[in-house]
């Protein structure tokens, strides 16, 4: 993926479900369109064909499952992601979360099949160990910031920029993105100041009004 990269995650908000879901595509699309800015979208799994079926945009799932082809009811395997137009998927997000052997079972899955990974972290330690497992990237989201509306980039500044360099120093192949409370292009622009190739959000803009002018909003900070 180009950056400075924004990717959106509908969670399970009624808002970003369903047909919901294909209209927060559509305006993430146009405000790529217009201002050639970055964006990818997380919806939830039983949308993402929908979406990448009618919206010309990246599409990743919320979450894949350490497994292979075979006996595992009720598992997601990273296969049926691609097939359904995914080009990658978030791992571990702090409502999702995962042990270390997991997510490298969630990685290695992903891997398999071509997807990119964003390995979702809360501090500078967890950081340190998701990189070593080699997802494309890693995305600091301190969970007592997320949807809080305040952003890690002004709360806990040193969260990013030391997991920048924790990364940088561990496995440059990794890049990092920014997550929890970002909302604004200031915003953005804290974050990628801090070393972040872009940023991880979602009510910010899902739960927004408009969201079309809230996503203008956060990529006037590029």
């Amino acid at each position: 993926m180009n950056e400075p990269i924004i990717v959106l995650n509908f969670k399970t908000y009624t808002e970003g479900t369903g047909k919901n879901a294909v209209a927060i595509a559509q305006a993430c699309k146009d405000v790529s369109d217009e201002t050639g800015a970055h964006i990818a979208v997380a919806p939830q799994l039983p949308d993402i064909y929908r979406v990448a079926s009618i919206v010309d945009i990246p599409v990743f799932s919320q979450h894949v499952d350490g497994v292979e082809p075979g006996s595992f009811t009720g598992h997601i395997m990273a296969e049926a992601v691609k097939e359904a137009g995914a080009i990658g998927t978030l791992i571990n997000h702090s409502e999702r979360r995962l042990k270390l052997a997991d997510i490298d079972a969630s990685v290695t899955a992903a891997g398999r099949t071509g997807l990119t990974t964003i390995v979702c972290t809360n501090n500078i330690a967890t950081t340190i160990a998701a990189s070593t497992l080699g997802p494309d990237y890693v995305a600091v989201e301190p969970p007592e910031l997320i949807g809080s509306g305040i952003p890690v980039s002004k709360a806990d500044p040193e969260v990013v920029s030391g997991s920048v360099k924790a990364v940088r120093n561990i496995n440059p192949d990794v890049k990092v993105l920014c997550g929890a409370g970002i909302s604004k292009g200031e915003d953005m622009k804290a974050a990628l100041e801090l070393g972040s190739v872009g940023v991880l959000l979602a009510s910010g803009v899902v739960k927004s009004n408009d969201p079309k002018k809230a996503l203008f909003d956060l990529v006037n900070g590029i």
